[in-house]
C-alpha cells in the first residue's frame, strides 16, 4: 500500500438525519452520525464534514475541531445537482463520501459508500406513489451500481441486494439499528393519554405506521378469531368475558392505502374492543409497550424490524412473522407465526394471554439478554472499520 497522509477526510450526506420529526432511515442516519460523532471525539485521524441541504437542526451534533457542517445550494436537486458539484469542485478536501440515505449523487468523483434499508418498492410496488417508485427503482439502481460498497441494516437485506443488484456479498456491509426510545412523557400526561383512549393494561398492541405490508388487516382477522374461541370456552356471560379479555390497540400514523383496514375494523363484530389512537408522539411509546401483554409485527416483508427490540427492551414479548429480516432478530418458534394463518396467530394470543406471570417474565429475560447485541455503538464501529479498508485501498 502507498504512503497516504494518515487524516481520512469524509464527506457525509446528513439530510437524511437532518429532520425535526425522524422515522425509520431518518432515525437510523441520525443515530450513525450521532455514534461517528462519539466514536471520532479525540481522534486525530478523521476529519469529517456533513454535507446539508438546509440549516442544521439542534440535536445534530455540535461541530468542534474534526467535525463541521457544510450547507450546500441549491436545495432543489440537491442530490443530483448542488452535491455532485460541490465534491467535485472540492475534491481535493474529501478522500470519501458516504451517504446513510437511499440515494448518491449520479456522478461521484471520489470513492463512495450508499446504503439501502429494504427492497420492498420491488416487492410491492403498488404500495408506493408512481412518483416515489420511479425514483427508488431508478436512483437506487445507479447509487448500488456506483458504489465501492454498500450498507444496509440486515443479513437478509444484504441477500436481496446481492440478488437483485448483482453485487458480490463482500460489497455489502451489514450494520444493524438497535432501539431508540425518547424520554418518556410524565405520568400525568401518559395517564391522560391512556384515559382519552380507554386503553386497560394488559392489551395486545401493534404500534407503527398503518399500511398493507405491515399486515394488520390478518391481525385483526385473528383477534376476531381469539374473541370467539374465549366465548366458545368461557363458563361465564359473554359481556363479563368480553370486559376481561384483552383490547387490541393499533397505535401509529394512518397511512398510505389503510381504508381497507379501517373499513373492516368498522364493520367488525367486536369493533369496541379496538382502539386506534392515530399518531403517538414518541413520548409515549415506550409506555405504550409497558402496560401491553403482547406485541405484533406481522409484515410481509421488514428490511430489520426495530419494534420487536423496543418491545423488549420496554418489557413486553412481541410476536413476528416467520419471514424476511424478522427470523434474524429470534431462532424461536415460541414467537414467530405464518402471517397469514389466522388460526396460529389466534393461539399465539391465547397461549401467551394465560402465561403464568413466572414464565413470561423469563422469557423476556432470555429475549433481553439476545438484543443485547443490537447496538448503535457496535454498527458505528462496523462502518468506520469498512469506510477506513476503502481509503487504505
Amino acid at each position: 500500500m502507498s504512503q497516504k497522509k494518515q487524516i481520512i477526510h469524509l464527506a457525509i450526506d446528513g439530510n437524511e438525519a437532518n429532520v425535526k420529526n425522524r422515522v425509520g432511515s431518518n432515525v437510523y442516519a441520525w443515530k450513525i452520525i450521532d455514534q461517528l460523532h462519539r466514536l471520532c471525539k479525540n481522534s486525530h485521524h478523521w476529519q469529517i464534514t456533513i454535507l446539508l441541504a438546509h440549516p442544521k437542526v439542534a440535536d445534530l451534533p455540535k461541530a468542534r475541531k474534526n467535525w463541521r457542517y457544510v450547507y450546500v445550494q441549491p436545495s432543489k436537486l440537491w442530490t443530483q445537482w448542488a452535491l455532485p458539484i460541490h465534491l467535485l469542485l472540492h475534491r481535493d478536501e474529501y478522500d470519501l463520501f458516504f451517504t446513510p440515505g437511499h440515494y448518491a449523487p449520479r456522478f461521484c468523483p471520489i470513492p463512495y459508500v450508499s446504503s439501502v434499508m429494504d427492497l420492498a418498492y420491488l416487492h410491492f410496488p403498488d404500495q408506493f406513489r408512481p412518483e416515489d417508485l420511479l425514483q427508488l427503482q431508478s436512483w437506487t439502481k445507479y447509487s448500488v451500481k456506483k458504489a465501492r460498497k454498500v450498507l444496509t441494516i440486515s443479513q437478509f437485506s444484504k441477500r436481496e441486494i446481492v440478488k437483485y443488484y448483482g453485487r458480490e456479498a463482500t460489497d455489502i456491509i451489514v450494520a444493524p439499528p438497535a432501539t431508540n426510545f425518547a424520554k418518556s412523557a410524565k405520568q400525568p400526561a401518559i395517564r391522560q393519554f391512556f384515559k382519552k383512549h380507554n386503553i386497560h393494561r394488559g392489551y395486545f398492541l401493534y404500534l407503527g405506521t398503518l399500511q398493507p405490508r405491515k399486515n394488520i388487516v390478518s391481525l385483526v382477522k385473528a383477534y376476531d378469531i381469539f374473541l370467539m374461541n374465549l366465548l366458545a370456552t368461557s363458563k361465564e356471560a359473554k359481556d363479563r368475558t368480553l370486559a376481561r379479555a384483552p383490547q387490541l390497540v393499533i397505535a401509529g400514523k394512518i397511512g398510505w392505502l389503510s381504508d381497507d383496514l379501517l373499513d373492516r375494523i368498522k364493520n367488525f363484530a367486536f369493533k369496541d374492543k379496538i382502539i386506534i389512537t392515530g399518531f403517538v408522539p414518541d413520548n409515549f411509546k415506550k409506555a405504550l409497550y409497558q402496560q401491553a401483554k403482547l406485541s405484533f409485527l406481522l409484515s410481509l416483508y421488514e428490511g430489520f424490524g426495530i419494534p420487536p427490540l423496543e418491545s423488549i427492551e420496554a418489557g413486553c414479548l412481541p410476536i413476528l412473522a416467520n419471514n424476511s429480516s424478522l427470523t434474524e432478530l429470534f431462532h424461536d418458534a415460541n414467537f414467530t407465526v405464518d402471517p397469514q394463518n389466522h388460526q396460529e396467530i389466534a393461539q399465539k394470543m391465547l397461549e401467551f394471554s394465560q402465561l403464568k406471570p413466572s414464565r413470561y417474565q423469563q422469557l423476556l429475560k432470555q429475549k433481553q439478554l439476545a438484543i443485547k447485541q443490537f447496538n448503535w455503538q457496535k454498527s458505528a464501529k462496523i462502518i468506520l472499520r469498512e469506510l477506513r479498508k476503502i481509503y487504505q485501498e
